[in-house]
C-alpha cells in the first residue's frame, strides 16, 4: 500500500512539472557575470531548484557532521567520567576525625 502511495504521488509530481513545463516554454536570456544563455524558463526554475537541493544537502551534511564530531567528544567525556567514577567507588573510605 505504501509503495503504491508513492508511485501515485511521484506520477502526480511529474505530471504536474510537466504542465508547468509546456505552460513555460518561453525561451528566457539570463545574464551571468562571464556570459549569458538562452533556455525555456521551466529548465531554468528546474536548474535553480537543483542548485538549491544540493546546496541545503551540502549545509544539512556539514551540521550533521559537526553533531556527529560533537557527540563523538562527549561520549569520550562520559567514558572518561565513568572511569573516574569507577576508580573513585575503589577508594577506600577514611572518617576524619
Amino acid at each position: 500500500m505504501r509503495r503504491l502511495l508513492f508511485l501515485v504521488l511521484a506520477i502526480a509530481v511529474i505530471a504536474l512539472g510537466l504542465s508547468f513545463a509546456l505552460l513555460n516554454g518561453e525561451e528566457v536570456m539570463v545574464n551571468y557575470y562571464f556570459g549569458s544563455a538562452a533556455m525555456p524558463l521551466s529548465l531554468w526554475l528546474a536548474i535553480a531548484l537543483l542548485v538549491g537541493a544540493v546546496l541545503g544537502v551540502l549545509s544539512a551534511t556539514m551540521v550533521l557532521l559537526r553533531q556527529r564530531r560533537e557527540l563523538a567528544r562527549l561520549r569520550r567525556e562520559a567514558r572518561h567520567a565513568r572511569t573516574e567514577v569507577d576508580e573513585l567507588r575503589k577508594l577506600p573510605l577514611r572518617d576524619n576525625p
